[in-house]
């Protein structure tokens, strides 16, 4: 299935597509867009589209995205998910960013990324083994008591 966001991904846009290839659709194809052109390359591609106005998956209430995703899919019971669900949180939703720790640190390494990386498949190629990690970490049984600075 092709998915169809914004160009220049950062957060959520990075985080989404990480949660559809590794629970949701492993064959996905993602494609980055220009914002105004997001809703007519879903139709004409017959994709879904997500993180952009008006598009299938947005934002929603409070929620960033990759919440909707773990909502719409029912990924909810899987603990070290919604760890790191709160994680993306943080760096997603900018009046939230204090939400969370390691909210900033996200945050920092989606906008930093957009410095280090003009190609955007390369971004979301890179930027997938940080959700990687941060998954891996939100797994362990001490992720979410780590000492606070």
């Amino acid at each position: 299935m092709k998915w169809v966001t914004r160009e220049r991904p950062k957060t959520d846009r990075i985080a989404c597509p990480w949660l559809i290839r590794r629970f949701i659709d492993p064959d996905a194809q993602i494609l980055y867009v220009p914002a105004d052109q997001v809703l007519a390359v879903a139709e004409r591609e017959g994709a879904h589209s997500f993180d952009a106005s008006g598009a299938e998956f947005t934002h929603r209430g409070d929620r960033c995205t990759f919440e909707v995703f773990i909502d719409h899919y029912g990924l909810a019971d899987d603990p070290a998910l919604m760890r790191l669900a709160a994680v993306v949180h943080a760096a997603d939703i900018r009046a939230d960013l204090s939400s969370h720790p390691i909210g900033f640190g996200l945050y920092a390494i989606g906008v930093g990324g957009l410095e280090a990386e003009s190609d955007d498949q390369r971004l979301l190629e890179r930027g997938s083994f940080v959700y990687d990690a941060l998954y891996a970490w939100c797994t362990r049984p001490d992720s979410h008591s780590w000492p606070r600075p």
